[in-house]
């Protein structure tokens, strides 16, 4: 995937969080891709984290794993969440390698 693409993605992923959320005080703009989302990051709880796992999921047509740990190594942070969804989303045609 280009940088240009991961960045949109990750925008994208901002602005869903903020609306999935209800954070109305916070704009995309003010989430840096690498913070922490959980405790000292954004602040989320796992109540917030089931939350986005669900509407990632229906948004990309993704599945998320049963593996605990792999999980909060993908919702780490706005950019690792980005990686996960571009590796593994359903809801748009993949390029075709090398392309």
């Amino acid at each position: 995937m280009q940088d240009h693409d991961l960045s949109a993605l990750e925008s994208e992923l901002k602005g869903l969080l903020i609306e999935a959320l209800e954070l109305p005080d916070i704009q995309p703009k003010d989430i840096d891709s690498t913070q922490p989302l959980f405790v000292e990051g954004l602040g989320l709880d796992s109540i917030d984290a089931l939350e986005l796992a669900i509407v990632i999921g229906k948004k990309y047509r993704i599945q998320m794993d049963g593996d605990v740990s792999m999980n909060i190594h993908h919702f780490a942070s706005v950019r690792n969440l980005a990686v996960f969804v571009a590796e593994n989303r359903r809801d748009t045609p993949k390029p075709p390698l090398g392309g």
